[in-house]
């Protein structure tokens, strides 16, 4: 079986590099022609996508599935309305400069720097179907071809959007349509074949949970293939002695509206000058969203990530703290460092915290479920990248997927 899935997606991508050169050499005429057209198929074929997907989600629903990951899985009508708006959306925007000018060199040679497609570019994602899209998108966009795999759960939706969706959009707008492949075996092994296969896929996306993506990273430095990774992920609130009751609570409900997404408030730092004032405003604030505190004494890490507990989702942790230092010491030490919040009206303590804070996204006064691409940038995102090196951090879009080329011309050339 395991010879069978290598088999597997060792064709999917060699079918996409075979294919490559068709979307590096297109037009940005073409290639938005081809979003539009994903756009137009996705609203056309409403019907088609959303019955694959209840499929999808009965199946999960019968297998145990917890409420927030089938959120995740779910495709309702105004969701599918939302994904054409954004393919929409992404094919207006401008498509980066493909050579810069950087400067002059002795004897008049000019030096330019040119932004290259890396060729085929693989992603591997949890039971989100809206992923496919969103991942097969911006893969266009940047003129990568790409190699999706994708949980078992979602396989029948993000199957049924390649086939009726991306690739007859592809052709219509003269693209190969073979430079976007979806691995079609469930396997989990197919995973970490992915990731094993320099020589065709040198880069791939990771995106699930915390163990399953630090493992498929380790796999990939074994075999020589970069990785742009989306693992741990938890929301922070640190609620200052200064800040306004009102706007806590509206942070509070605006960060729980679902569950099961990695932006969500995870953890609740409340300082301990005004914890007995405000608690109430927050224990109020939980219950309208259905959502239990875990408080002291802790059976878990502080910075514990409920969103993947399929029985204790529903859950923040809440934390007393002395004030904003110690509240940044635990962001930086106990959680992902995905996004980390404050809640106060003196601005001294709020720049302190954004000083402190080393994490991906920081916000004042603002709720940590707008650290998302379409939220922040305007355009869909592959994931959102953790990584403490240069390069692609946070909300990863199709402007970061390119590698950087420099060439010397003759002057005046």
């Amino acid at each position: 079986m395991t010879d069978e899935v290598a088999k597997a997606v060792k064709e999917c991508a060699r079918a996409a590099k075979g294919a490559a050169p068709s979307l590096a050499g297109a037009t940005d005429e073409a290639v938005d022609a081809a979003l539009r057209g994903m756009a137009d198929r996705l609203l056309a074929h409403r019907d088609d996508v959303l019955e694959a997907n209840r499929q999808d989600v009965d199946a999960a629903r019968k297998a145990g599935m917890s409420a927030g990951l089938l959120d995740r899985l779910t495709i309702t009508d105004e969701r599918l309305t939302e994904m054409a708006d954004q393919l929409r959306l992404l094919a207006s925007v401008p498509h980066p400069e493909r050579t810069l000018p950087v400067s002059t060199l002795d004897g008049g040679l000019r030096l330019v720097e040119r932004r290259r497609p890396v060729g085929v570019i693989g992603a591997n994602y949890e039971a989100r179907p809206n992923v496919t899209v969103d991942v097969a998108s911006q893969l266009v966009k940047s003129r990568n071809a790409g190699v999706l795999r994708t949980g078992s759960a979602a396989l029948g939706s993000a199957t049924r959007l390649l086939d009726v969706v991306i690739r007859p959009a592809l052709v219509e707008a003269g693209i190969d349509e073979h430079v976007v492949q979806l691995v079609p075996r469930a396997e989990r092994e197919a995973a970490a074949e992915l990731v094993a296969l320099p020589d065709l896929v040198p880069l791939v996306i990771l995106r699930g949970s915390g163990d399953s993506t630090r493992s498929l990273a380790l796999t990939a430095a074994q075999h020589g293939v970069r990785t742009l990774a989306h693992a741990d992920g938890g929301g922070v609130l640190y609620v200052d002695e200064k800040a306004d009751h009102e706007t806590v609570r509206s942070l509070v409900v605006a960060s729980l509206d679902r569950l099961g997404v990695c932006n969500r408030l995870n953890l609740l730092l409340i300082h301990d000058a005004v914890h007995d004032d405000v608690w109430p405003v927050v224990s109020e604030a939980l219950a309208e969203r259905g959502v239990t505190p875990s408080l002291p004494p802790y059976e878990h890490a502080i910075g514990y990530e409920w969103a993947l507990d399929s029985d204790r989702e529903a859950t923040v942790t809440v934390a007393r703290v002395s004030g904003v230092a110690e509240a940044v010491r635990i962001a930086n030490e106990e959680t992902s460092g995905l996004a980390a919040g404050i809640a106060t009206e003196d601005a001294a303590t709020a720049e302190a915290f954004f000083d402190g804070y080393q994490g991906t996204g920081v916000f004042w006064n603002a709720p940590t479920r707008l650290l998302d691409g379409f939220k922040l940038l305007g355009v869909p995102e592959t994931g959102i990248n953790l990584d403490k090196v240069p390069g692609p951090r946070g909300p990863v879009t199709y402007t970061d997927l390119y590698v950087r080329q420099y060439a010397v011309l003759p002057a005046g050339r």
